[in-house]
């Protein structure tokens, strides 16, 4: 192998860069400044996506005194940054433009609605009609028998009769008698198993 051949010199060396130089470069936009402008700095309120051109030190004296909001009373600024929240787009409150979008509010007449589908009208008949009443499985049948009640109780009606029932059993109330025991248990047990399937 030649390590003189003008090959391996050009795969192994990087060629000189040539040198441009920048004819066309920005001058500072500081008055009586001849320095590049190589910083840019924003103009300000209204004149968005527009810069000025600065040295270094032109742009940390402008952004040291830059000021968004001047000229701007304390309640435009206020009505500025709520605005912003919603990126300057307009917004309108629950309820209004309801002719516009379509959907109803609690008391409206469903006439003025404009449901040329019918979808509307099928779910206001739904939630018009009771909701089913959710099947209790055997398990909690026979625990709502334990404590004498129907599969229609509710949960109020369940935790009464549980508190009665054990204020009549618990041994404390019976002078110490313990004969009772374990209808005390097998009511706590019931009342436990209502409550971990959401009845109580």
């Amino acid at each position: 192998m030649d390590l003189n051949s003008r090959l391996f010199d050009r795969i192994r060396v990087k060629p000189a860069r040539k040198q441009t130089v920048q004819t066309n470069q920005v001058r500072c936009d500081h008055p009586g400044c001849n320095e590049p402008g190589a910083f840019r700095a924003p103009m300000g309120r209204l004149r968005e996506g527009q810069y000025f051109s600065f040295c270094l030190d032109h742009v940390r004296e402008y952004n040291a005194s830059y000021n968004y909001f001047n000229g701007m009373t304390a309640e435009d600024v206020a009505v500025y940054q709520k605005e912003d929240v919603v990126g300057h787009r307009p917004t309108w409150s629950m309820g209004v433009n309801r002719s516009r979008s379509g959907f109803r509010e609690e008391g409206d007449d469903p006439s003025r609605t404009s449901d040329p589908l019918g979808l509307f009208r099928s779910r206001m008949r739904q939630a018009a009609e009771p909701a089913p009443k959710p099947r209790t499985g055997v398990a909690a049948l026979k625990a709502l028998d334990q404590l004498g009640l129907d599969d229609g109780a509710d949960a109020p009606t369940i935790k009464t009769r549980y508190k009665d029932l054990v204020k009549r059993l618990h041994p404390d109330a019976n002078g110490g008698d313990r004969s009772n025991e374990d209808k005390l248990r097998e009511i706590i047990r019931a009342y436990n198993y209502l409550k971990s399937v959401k009845l109580a």
